[in-house]
């Protein structure tokens, strides 16, 4: 899993909250909606913008097990290393003015065979400030091959800027096809380092049918036009096996060179390997000591390199039956390389003689004394070194250094394992091609650990939101709870005391009366049965004060109203309207409580204190509010503009949420009028306390 960090919210997405009704729930609302508007407003912003198609749909944790991948595989794959001193460079084609022109190089490979990959070697320069670059090697072209007159083209590789600074061979692979020449072609050319003219340059052209370079040493053939030269430019040197690196593989150990004085060159120096069984030979590679181990070279290039090699084999031992399998003759320092390849038609031998008929290099060296020196002797079959650890023996004229003779079959060099041409060819196209991808790859994960960095930080300020969040949530909730319990208080005290108090008047009015009628049996003892009932009720009403948070009180209001209005004002003449009944009983229970309450207690303080005879109640309930409208006869009230509404009823108004105004009528009395909305937010979503 990719360490780019997951919040569970996306862009664009709509955040919903439902049922938020009391305070608490609107702060956490609150809190939330901030946390929202922080991660869209900056979520959006941290993901990873790239322009590689790989890149842009892999994951954090992909690209890190690609770049391991790629940093465990250029470890197995062979090192480019170049060459030093002089050499033979390749083929330069003629001089163009302008990019699009074509050039050409006809390889004849003989018999026909079946071949599957060509390899190209761009010719190498080297560049003050960038280091080794390639120059002429072809930005476009196309690989054309047959027999006789039949032309097949097998492969086109188009333009590509990366491609024509690589410093690497170039491998071609394509599905394999007989041939006896090849052709490449090349329709837009490179400009020089150095200039704006446009050629072809190649320091080497290898074809492989499996894993044998069946264009070694074999015929070129360029344009007419093509530039001649003797020197170290020539076509011949497309194809004499020599490339600009050293073979330098990731693995094995390190072998130095044998070197052998030569002590009379007569008869001819020879090495003798002994293939133990008799095999089909066709080719052998001659690895030269190479540079000199001193820094600056203490040798010429071409020291310990014979200039006439002849090679021959047998199936006997004392060469009876030898026959001549290749010469290698050195005419110019060109002809000389890390490795000496040479092809020859195939041949059934045990015994391979190395012979040295000329011991002098090209470049004689200042010292009296001529050495030979060999880093490894490879027998090929079909590419296939079949001579490794294969015994060697070395003729009497040679300081013999029989405990060292070991080195010249082990399969190494000085920098370790020898590969096979093409595995060699292919790994440094390989490693080119991962290190051309590996800083785009780094870049891209650069970029990643900054947005992860910009992610941390923000993660870090989300936590301390959402810290502060739980903290003021916390608070809120504890002054929420507080204010939840001074309210309850406040409305037990104001229950009790609109209950009580109505009731103690009824009580005082009835006692009252008893006291008038005691001359009357009968209407006392009605009396009396009625205070009996109002202290019963009186009882009820406390528990019901009590409860009525968690019970639900006067289910039949429009009656419990006209009820209590008998009860309380029995003295007076009263007149009770109702409107709309039905929806009285879909109100919240302390609603219903509170506007009982509200007219059980202005119906007290219209008994106490209007000396009134009449009284009128209207209560008109509809979907969208209700209105109690209560008018009696009585005095009034004294300078109506300067008084306030009685405590106790703007106290209980206040509790339900609803309006009161009480005003004196033209002719007298007082109306109190009560409006009371239904889609008051308290009436729809408060709770049960």
């Amino acid at each position: 899993m990719s360490p780019i960090l997951s919040t569970g919210f996306r862009g664009g997405t709509d955040l919903v909250f439902y049922g938020f009704g009391d305070k608490k729930t609107a702060m956490n609302r609150w809190i939330l909606q901030t946390l929202a508007l922080f991660l869209t407003a900056h979520l959006p912003a941290l993901g990873v913008d790239t322009k590689d198609f790989p890149v842009k749909t892999s994951s954090l944790s992909q690209l890190e097990h690609w770049r391991d991948e790629i940093d465990s595989e250029l470890e197995q794959l062979a090192h480019l290393t170049l060459r030093r001193g002089v050499g033979s460079l390749g083929y330069r084609s003629q001089i163009h003015w302008t990019p699009n022109e074509t050039e050409w190089i006809r390889i004849e490979l003989g018999e026909e065979t079946v071949i599957d990959e060509v390899v190209l070697v761009p010719m190498l320069f080297r560049d003050s400030q960038t280091g080794p670059q390639a120059e002429g090697f072809p930005r476009a072209f196309r690989i054309l091959a047959g027999t006789g007159q039949r032309t097949n083209e097998v492969a086109v590789v188009s333009a590509n800027e990366n491609q024509t600074s690589r410093v690497a061979p170039l491998t071609v692979s394509f599905p394999p096809t007989k041939a006896s020449w090849i052709i490449i072609e090349t329709n837009i050319l490179t400009p020089r380092l150095s200039g704006r003219h446009y050629f072809l340059q190649l320091s080497e052209i290898m074809v492989f049918s499996g894993m044998e370079n069946v264009a070694l040493n074999k015929p070129v053939t360029v344009p007419a036009w093509a530039p001649k030269s003797n020197t170290s430019i020539n076509s011949r040197f497309l194809v004499d096996g020599f490339t600009p690196y050293i073979l330098d593989a990731a693995d094995g150990d390190q072998s130095k060179a044998l070197l052998f004085h030569v002590i009379t060159p007569h008869p001819p120096p020879r090495f003798t390997i002994d293939l133990k069984t008799p095999q089909m030979i066709n080719q052998i590679n001659l690895h030269s000591a190479g540079l000199s181990y001193a820094i600056p070279m203490g040798n010429f290039t071409s020291w310990g390199v014979p200039r006439h090699v002849r090679v021959i084999g047998a199936t006997q031992s004392d060469f009876s039956d030898a026959t001549v399998l290749c010469e290698y003759y050195q005419e110019t320092i060109y002809d000389n390389g890390p490795i000496i390849m040479r092809r020859f038609p195939e041949t059934i031998c045990r015994y391979i003689g190395v012979e040295i008929l000329d011991h002098h290099p090209v470049v004689e060296s200042p010292s009296s004394q001529t050495y030979i020196a060999f880093s490894e002797i490879e027998i090929l079959s079909k590419g296939k070194n079949i001579a490794r650890h294969a015994p060697v023996t070395v003729s009497t004229n040679l300081a013999d250094p029989k405990d060292a003779l070991i080195r010249i079959t082990d399969g190494l060099n000085y920098y370790g394992t020898i590969l096979p041409l093409r595995n060699w060819m292919e790994q440094l196209s390989r490693r080119h091609d991962l290190e051309a991808l590996r800083p785009r790859l780094m870049a891209a994960l650069n970029r990643r650990y900054e947005r992860q960095k910009i992610n941390l930080k923000y993660l870090g300020w989300l936590v301390q939101l959402l810290a502060a969040g739980i903290v003021i949530s916390m608070l809120n909730g504890r002054i929420i709870r507080m204010r939840q319990k001074s309210k309850m208080q406040e409305r037990f005290a104001a229950d009790l005391h609109d209950e009580l108090g109505a009731d103690l008047h009824t009580i005082g009015l009835l006692s009252d009366l008893a006291g008038e009628s005691s001359n009357n049996p009968k209407e006392l003892a009605l009396l009396l049965q009625q205070i009996r009932n109002t202290t019963e009720e009186t009882g009820e009403a406390v528990r019901q004060c009590a409860t009525m948070h968690t019970q639900v009180p006067y289910l039949n209001f429009g009656d419990t109203m006209k009820q209590i209005a008998e009860r309380v004002v029995v003295h007076l003449e009263h007149h009770f309207l109702l409107e709309g009944a039905e929806h009285l009983n879909t109100l919240k229970p302390l609603v219903r409580s509170d506007l009982f309450l509200f007219y059980k207690e202005a119906l007290i303080n219209i008994c106490r204190h209007a000396e009134a005879t009449k009284l009128s109640t209207h209560l008109q309930a509809t979907s969208k509010q209700i209105q109690l409208t209560i008018m009696d006869n009585g005095q009034g009230l004294p300078n109506i503009a300067s008084h306030t509404v009685p405590k106790s009823l703007r106290r209980r108004a206040r509790l339900m949420g609803a309006k009161v105004e009480v005003e004196n009528v033209e002719s007298s009395g007082t109306r109190i009028l009560l409006t009371l909305k239904t889609g008051n937010r308290i009436l729809l979503f408060r709770k049960k306390s």
